[in-house]
């Protein structure tokens, strides 16, 4: 794995809103997102657990979100209702991905309000999902959602994360 602590600058567009530098998301909250790519399938077997942990997190005191490489069309028609119940950022030219450094999409990452990121995992790897969701937990003194759940998939490796 080789995510890395992005660049405060890094601009993050919401699919709705103003787009804003990373920095300024961290501002109040860290920021714990799910990396997506609608094109691929692995993607898409991941939603229902990605929505299941951050919606775990949505009261506490952290900002949850999607990260899609796709625009806001893409977003809505590979989230459907999921855009409308959680924060989504549509990365179409995947250089908030290239600034975390993914090499795998799926991926999970928790940045602290200081732009460093306290915990990721790419692909799906249960265990290395629950590391990321524990500290998480532990840190928003919240309980964490179980990992794996029986309905979650298998572990897989996922898709390169840049094309």
């Amino acid at each position: 794995m080789v995510v890395t602590n992005p660049d405060l600058a890094l601009r993050l567009a919401p699919m709705e809103g103003e787009e804003r530098s990373l920095g300024q998301w961290l501002t109040s909250f860290d920021l714990v997102f799910v990396a997506v790519d609608p094109s691929q399938k692995t993607s898409r077997w991941i939603l229902p657990t990605a929505e299941r942990v951050l919606t775990n997190f949505y009261e506490a005191d952290c900002r949850v979100a999607f990260l899609v490489a796709g625009d806001a069309d893409e977003c809505r028609e590979f989230l459907g209702s999921r855009a409308d119940r959680l924060l989504v950022f549509a990365d179409p030219d995947r250089s908030a991905i290239a600034g975390f450094g993914f090499q795998r999409l799926p991926a999970i990452v928790h940045v602290g309000t200081d732009g460093v990121v306290v915990g990721a995992a790419e692909g799906w790897e249960p265990s290395q999902w629950r590391a990321v969701v524990n500290r998480l937990a532990k840190n928003m003194a919240w309980i964490p959602p179980a990992l794996p759940d029986p309905n979650d998939p298998g572990p897989f490796e996922g898709s390169p994360a840049l094309r």
